[in-house]
């Protein structure tokens, strides 16, 4: 039986990759802000219009340390949405801030812009919204919500490389964007991530975090960790980005033969189309109406899995409902997250994803209603 993941990592040919790490062996330079770090970090600005940029070992470590950079006070509030991955919560509670959960909007998913003013208090000090799937939030709307009570926003930007609102890159907007380069990913370099940024001083302070706290050789004039890229994941970048157009390319491919098999399909809801966005086509999540459609998204999971097929649950259970927060959030506070949580189903997409394979993906999906 043919196993189907529900992503494949996008890579270069062996022989690209090998050429591109070449010189390292002749320079010995691992890591540190090397040659291939600073050329991604040239040509990443450029790719995602951006005005400055930060490389970090993953996404992870460019969301929790640009929350730190911002220098918050301990038990400060941050409002943001439970739909989205561990890394979201964990930044903000590792560094001892307090997520405040703000519900969804059942279309594309992103937080619900009508709900954030009513969660702000003298304690909130930033909104962190999070763009799913590739979907973009309502920009402006925020951008509007933040200026009116001096907030910073910070974007969790990890589902959303390459994507652009209005013709300019996603990463320019809110007071920081932090992308996953993460393998699954649209873009990836192995393992790694992004902060994408314009204050100068800000800048000067992520640098900082990730690099322990070192200003030169004999000053090290604050506490920081270790969150560098190192040569061969940037070199990966490299090969990956030459190549990130057809690769969106190709998704946008996959997509389209999605929808047709399933579009106007009842108790079936698919990824919507934004208005002013240019797509990546980072995810194609479903929702399923079990009551409209005949058989729940479990049902829908296991069939596929018994054919070998790796759909994904992405994202259930909701942050605000993990087992290590127990007692400390409700996630029936945020009812449209949970409605959807337990109904949506990933199911396959990558770049090289056979188009037989994704009509019978389908297939599946379609002999499960009643």
């Amino acid at each position: 039986m043919n196993q189907i993941l529900v992503t494949r990592s996008s890579m270069p040919s062996m022989e690209e990759y090998i050429e591109e790490i070449r010189d390292i062996w002749d320079t010995h330079w691992l890591t540190n802000m090397g040659t291939k770090h600073k050329q991604l970090q040239k040509e990443l600005i450029e790719y995602l219009g951006v005005g400055k940029i930060d490389l970090f070992t993953n996404g992870h470590m460019a969301l929790e340390l640009s929350l730190q950079a911002l220098g918050f006070p301990k038990g400060s509030e941050v409002i943001t949405t439970p739909f989205t991955f561990a890394s979201t919560t964990h930044a903000i509670v590792r560094n001892g801030l307090e997520p405040i959960f703000c519900d969804i909007n059942p279309i594309d998913f992103t937080i619900d812009v009508e709900k954030i003013e009513e969660l702000i208090t003298d304690r909130t000090v930033a909104i962190m919204p999070v763009h799913v799937y590739g979907n973009i939030c309502k920009i402006e709307e925020i951008q509007k919500i933040a200026n009116k009570y001096g907030l910073k926003v910070i974007y969790d930007a990890a589902h959303t490389f390459g994507v652009k609102y209005k013709q300019q890159g996603i990463g320019a907007y809110g007071d920081v964007s932090c992308f996953s380069f993460h393998a699954t990913k649209v873009f990836n370099t192995v393992e790694g991530g992004a902060a994408c940024y314009k204050d100068e001083d800000f800048g000067l302070e992520l640098y900082r975090l990730k690099n322990f706290g070192i200003r030169s050789q004999e000053k090290v004039d604050g506490v920081g960790a270790n969150a560098k890229m190192n040569e061969f994941c940037a070199a990966m970048g490299l090969c990956n980005l030459r190549h990130v157009d057809e690769e969106i390319a190709k998704r946008k491919s996959v997509v389209e033969r999605y929808v047709e098999h399933l579009s106007g399909v009842e108790g079936i809801q698919l990824n919507p189309e934004q208005k002013d966005v240019e797509p990546n086509y980072a995810y194609f999540p479903v929702i399923f109406d079990e009551k409209v459609f005949g058989a729940s998204r479990n049902e829908v999971f296991e069939a596929l899995a018994a054919h070998g097929i790796g759909a994904r649950k992405y994202f259930y259970p909701l942050t605000n409902s993990f087992d290590c927060f127990h007692g400390k959030y409700d996630s029936n506070k945020t009812p449209v997250a949970l409605h959807i949580s337990k109904r949506v189903l990933t199911l396959p997409l990558y770049a090289d994803l056979p188009m037989g394979d994704v009509d019978r993906i389908c297939e599946i999906v379609l002999k499960c209603a009643k």
